[in-house]
């Protein structure tokens, strides 16, 4: 009777395959610039970062408002308990910039985008048409995947920047309201608060977290298996990894910044 792979051994297969994902498709890319041509077609490139981008600012900004204003809201009454609810603006915002705005931000797109990412190419590789755009000669990673990792790549930092702004205006609005704090001091207190190491944290989390959803997504749909069915189950599991390893990732990034800074 032959015996199943441990998980631990599938998990290294698959975290194998996704880092040759990304040099393979480095290469194709690579040696397309080598020749004095362009790694993709632009239009495409910017097609993905509109729909990554734009199309996300509305979801990521509800969201953003309503934690802001609950984050502030409940943490506030348990300090207001020891005269202390002038501490909500800089934990606001040291929790958002360091650490809830790029990993919530990654929960969502890797829920928004990774799963469209994994749906299309799924589709294209149970239908053959990934078989039939290599047989033309082009680059299937370059041509599919490039495009897609960077636009992730790039435009997640911008949407936590954009979850930092409308987290802090739910959490000043609550503030002005419940704890009688001026707008314009919450600000200063929270821009006073923060430290370039917080920016810089949230900012290397923001591109590893684009570029982690963007592999998975495109490697599940890249091995897709079983038709239709395979399709979902791929996306599925897209999402559920992408969420999974952004937030290990998050993890072990709060480990080395705390071992490197003794924070």
């Amino acid at each position: 009777m032959q015996r199943s792979p441990s998980p631990i051994r599938t998990t290294l297969q698959h975290l194998s395959s996704v880092v040759w994902l990304l040099v393979d498709t480095g290469k194709e890319m690579g040696d397309r610039m080598m020749r004095g041509r362009l790694p993709f077609r632009f239009s495409i490139f910017f097609e993905q970062t509109d729909r990554t981008g734009v199309g996300s600012i509305a979801l990521i900004s509800l969201v953003s408002f309503f934690i802001g204003l609950t984050m502030a809201l409940l943490t506030g009454y348990q300090l207001q308990t020891f005269g202390q609810e002038r501490l909500v603006p800089g934990l606001v915002g040291i929790s958002f910039t360091r650490e809830l705005g790029p990993l919530m931000t990654g929960i969502m797109i890797a829920a928004r985008i990774g799963a469209a990412y994994t749906a299309e190419l799924g589709t294209m590789t149970v239908s053959e048409e990934v078989e039939a755009i290599e047989a033309m000669g082009i680059g299937p990673l370059r041509f599919l995947v490039g495009p897609r990792v960077l636009a992730v790549f790039f435009l997640l930092p911008c949407l936590v920047v954009v979850s930092n702004f409308t987290a802090m205006s739910g959490a000043a609005l609550i503030s002005r309201w419940a704890f009688d704090i001026p707008f314009t001091r919450f600000i200063d207190t929270a821009l006073d608060s923060m430290l370039i190491r917080d920016i810089i944290a949230g900012t290397i989390k923001s591109f590893l977290f684009g570029l982690i959803i963007g592999l998975v997504s495109c490697y599940k749909g890249l091995t897709v298996k079983g038709g239709a069915a395979g399709v979902g189950n791929a996306t599925t599991s897209s999402v559920v990894t992408a969420i999974t390893t952004v937030i290990g990732f998050d993890t072990l990034c709060n480990i080395v910044l705390v071992a490197l800074f003794d924070t």
